[in-house]
């Protein structure tokens, strides 16, 4: 299963980055992602854990992804795993003359996809996906 979604944004790429890359600071802008933190690590590089709350259905989710790849910027990949499915989430910086184009792509696997999709668990994702988006679009045009 995979889930894509863009937006763009109309600040420098940099505000962009700092408003995506600090983590610690998430909870206050961030309507997705609750409870924001690193479990290793104090900035969003490679190897870092970060683990927040998600509400895809009735109860929230922990989950605590790894980040596996981190180029500031440019790209961000992080990956895990939670109740019999695994995910990679991408995010891609593209400046361009507007700002940045911020692109998120994950790719789920798993043997218990076929549950979540009798709950209509993508298309769930997917709109979390771009309140997430919105949010960060916001926060960083905010200045």
């Amino acid at each position: 299963m995979k889930i894509e979604a863009a937006i763009q944004i109309n600040a420098h790429l940099q505000r962009v980055w700092d408003v995506f890359s600090d983590i610690a600071n998430w909870d206050d802008w961030n309507p997705v992602c609750r409870e924001c933190r690193f479990e290793a690590g104090k900035s969003l590089v490679k190897g870092a854990c970060i683990s927040f709350e998600l509400n895809p259905i009735v109860l929230p989710i922990r989950i605590a992804p790894v980040v596996t790849q981190c180029e500031p910027g440019k790209k961000v990949v992080w990956t895990g795993g939670r109740l019999g499915i695994y995910a990679a989430h991408e995010f891609y910086f593209e400046e361009n003359k507007a700002g940045v184009e911020l692109r998120s792509i994950e790719h789920f696997k798993g043997p218990m996809l076929i549950v979540a999709r009798l709950m209509f668990l993508p298309s769930r994702l997917h709109a979390l996906t771009i309140r997430l988006l919105d949010a960060i679009k916001k926060e960083a045009e905010s200045v």
